[in-house]
């Protein structure tokens, strides 16, 4: 594969299969540095899959995917690459504080990151509580600062506004333009398309497939509006006309 300086992840090929699906079947894609790429499409289009083959925790059947101009789940990039996944990876019976200081001391993160992130997170006024005390959303925060803990030069987070309220959702994506800002690359997945306006690069996806790998205003210029939502039905709509199914004539099935 050929290693780009400009690109975080370079994918070819990528063909994941789960019992008698191929979820994926020669995918290719690639994801500059430096920006927030927004991974956007329905429940079951294949988002979460591509993150995990992305850090290396996806069984792959063939294709190659290399991250940070490694082989994603290389040893050499734990420190390099955080993921937060959907479900809140911390434990419900100790602190705020106490998680992170445990993560950090995993990961060899400076102490005061801690500090750093649980404010970045806005979780500051709930630092020693219990996970098991916390509601949904705050519980989903506590993962999240746990992945910006070292920063790592790549940051996955598969739905991280999922059940947040809309001021702490763009709390929280003031934390990830800053974090790109300042170099990070992050992949945001997510099912809600006003968030797609937010990001520097969007791919949107459909059934496995890429149907569009674009920015935001090409993305609102391409399809007449300036509403995201009709935006990604009208690629929808295009896409299903270009792949659906082809009928057989009556002939074909008087012969089967």
């Amino acid at each position: 594969m050929n290693k780009s300086t400009t690109d975080a992840v370079a994918i070819r090929g990528l063909h994941v299969r789960r019992g008698a699906i191929d979820v994926f079947d020669g995918l290719d894609v690639d994801i500059p540095r430096g920006q927030i790429t927004g991974l956007l499409g329905p429940s079951g289009c294949g988002k979460t899959t591509l993150m995990r083959s992305i850090v290396g925790v996806q069984k792959v059947k063939g294709g190659t995917v290399e991250v940070l101009g490694q082989p994603a789940g290389s040893a050499s990039l734990r420190h390099r690459v955080a993921y937060d996944t959907q479900a809140a990876s911390v434990y419900a019976d100790i602190t705020i504080r106490q998680n992170l200081r445990y993560f950090a001391r995993l990961i060899g993160a400076a102490s005061a990151d801690v500090d750093r992130v649980i404010s970045q997170v806005g979780l500051v006024d709930h630092a020693n509580q219990t996970i098991a005390s916390l509601s949904g959303g705050q519980e989903s925060r506590v993962s999240l600062a746990v992945a910006m803990l070292g920063s790592p030069d790549l940051v996955v987070l598969d739905e991280p506004t999922v059940g947040l309220d809309p001021v702490l959702r763009a709390e929280l994506w003031t934390v990830f333009r800053g974090l790109a800002d300042a170099g990070t690359t992050l992949i945001v997945s997510s099912h809600v398309m006003d968030e797609a306006l937010r990001c520097d690069r969007l791919l949107l996806m459909r059934a496995g497939r890429i149907i569009a790998d674009t920015t935001p205003a090409a993305l609102l210029a391409e399809t007449g509006t300036d509403d995201p939502d009709a935006a990604f039905l009208a690629l929808i709509e295009r896409d299903a006309a270009t792949h659906a199914p082809r009928r057989r004539d009556a002939r074909e099935e008087r012969e089967r």
